[in-house]
């Protein structure tokens, strides 16, 4: 094949933390035994606490400001901002949150925060938490971020609406929330796009607009998230697309020749075979299209609609159709022969759907979202996503604290018991009771340094 790009490979290094680890599987009695010990010493958090801490130890509240880029005329930035993300990412609403304030904020000052914030300054508050969590020991132990999975959940929204359908999949009536959740549980990208496209559009988009430091270059997803241009242009964008994929019997195993046969193997391809020239012959146009979308030309998710099913007679369909017929082959082979690729797919494909559960158990406020403007629907969601962040940033700091506590009492605790925990905890988050915005700082703050050596060297 033109070019010097090798086709990259799944290292049993890679997987094995996920996947030995996963909840998924049968878990040692030592592993549960840690939970339980863990969660006696989680201290109860209410999300207004949760947010404005992680605004002290993270900053991520400073990405909101007046569109003119002047100072905002707000007395407490940190306050005010973390009462937006909570009155945006739980889907309360101003007059909801104002009311139960009493006092401490008015619906007015609620909606001017709200102008202060568009998609790309939310995303670039979410990526100052998704920074600040990589570089805790926790985050590195439950994975290294070289691996995401993306997945939708259907989100209701008011049935005159440009964007609402109704979805065949999900059962429901709105748009789709669609994320790309890391291997370490964080979330790294949240989009809200209709119910009647195919995600695997969105997927590539997804990646390339992650701004923060974990960048993935492996990505899980369903069905719903591939097709053949799909794997042609993930591969050539650098991108490994190793998805999980029903209906075998529909998919063809196609030949790097029509003359070649297998001993063993030989039943699962067809009769086509790939063609090498066709992809030679627009390797020039290839690479033109890859260069175009790195250098924010052309959107990934614009050049795939256009590469539907209506697209055959289109050259660059036809380049991308082939190339993806040789490199989805190699993943559909390695799918059967290698155990352990399933495994991690699995994990963190069902990391995904915890996201998902998680995020939507933050959204108390309502499961509407209860605007028409697209402009709001996304900013929802993208609220939502900065508020399961930072839920899951101070989870990851409490389990440190008390990982650490009983390390220092005498615990043996394995690193393999403790990547088995998930940060997805609700019993610690408190919702609802009296909703008080302290404003006071962190007497102290925890470094998210894992001491749990102290216990294995006493014993």
């Amino acid at each position: 094949m033109p070019g010097t790009r090798t086709t990259p490979t799944w290292s049993s290094t890679r997987v094995g933390r996920c996947s030995d680890a996963r909840r998924g599987r049968e878990r040692r009695a030592s592993a549960l035994a840690l939970e339980a010990a863990l969660a006696e010493r989680l201290p109860e958090r209410g999300i207004l606490d949760i947010l404005t801490l992680t605004a002290y130890a993270i900053g991520w509240h400073r990405h909101f400001g007046p569109a003119s880029g002047s100072d905002p005329k707000i007395r407490d930035t940190l306050g005010r901002y973390a009462l937006l993300t909570f009155c945006q990412g739980a889907n309360l609403g101003p007059a909801q949150v104002a009311r139960h304030m009493r006092g401490q904020v008015s619906v007015h000052e609620l909606a001017t925060a709200n102008k202060h914030a568009d998609s790309k300054k939310i995303h670039a508050a979410s990526a100052d938490v998704i920074n600040a969590f990589a570089r805790l020991d926790l985050a590195r132990l439950w994975g290294d971020g070289s691996r995401a999975g993306a997945d939708g959940t259907q989100i209701d929204t008011w049935a005159d609406n440009l964007l609402a359908e109704t979805s065949i999949r999900y059962g429901g009536y709105g748009g789709i929330a669609y994320r790309l959740i890391a291997d370490s549980y964080i979330a790294l990208f949240s989009h809200f796009i209709p119910c009647g496209v195919w995600e695997a559009v969105y997927l590539l988009q997804g990646l390339l607009d992650n701004t923060s430091a974990v960048q993935p270059d492996i990505v899980h997803t369903d069905t719903q998230g591939q097709s053949l241009p799909v794997f042609g242009l993930a591969w050539a964008l650098g991108f490994e697309l190793l998805p999980r994929i029903r209906n075998w019997q529909d998919l063809v195993f196609y030949r790097p020749a029509r003359t070649v046969r297998y001993q063993h193997i030989d039943k699962l391809f067809g009769d086509e075979a790939v063609d090498w020239a066709l992809i030679e012959n627009h390797w020039p146009d290839i690479m033109r299209v890859v260069l175009s979308i790195r250098a924010g030309r052309i959107s990934s998710a614009a050049l795939l609609r256009r590469l539907g099913n209506q697209s055959r007679r289109n050259r660059i369909y036809r380049a991308f159709r082939e190339l993806g017929r040789a490199i989805r082959t190699l993943v559909l082979l390695r799918y059967l022969s290698e155990p352990e690729l399933r495994e991690g797919i699995t994990a963190v494909t069902n990391r995904v759907e915890a996201f998902h559960g998680f995020a939507r158990w933050l959204m108390f406020g309502g499961s509407v979202l209860g605007d028409n403007d697209p402009d709001h629907h996304e900013k929802i969601v993208k609220f939502n996503e900065l508020l399961a962040n930072c839920a899951i940033y101070s989870t990851t700091l409490d389990l440190t604290q008390a990982a650490n506590a009983l390390a220092a009492e005498g615990w043996h605790i394995a690193p393999d018991d403790l990547a088995t925990i998930s940060p997805y905890i609700t019993t610690a988050i408190r919702r609802f009771g009296d909703w008080v915005l302290n404003l006071t700082p962190p007497a102290e703050t925890t470094d998210g340094h894992l001491a749990l050596a102290a216990a294995a060297s006493g014993q």
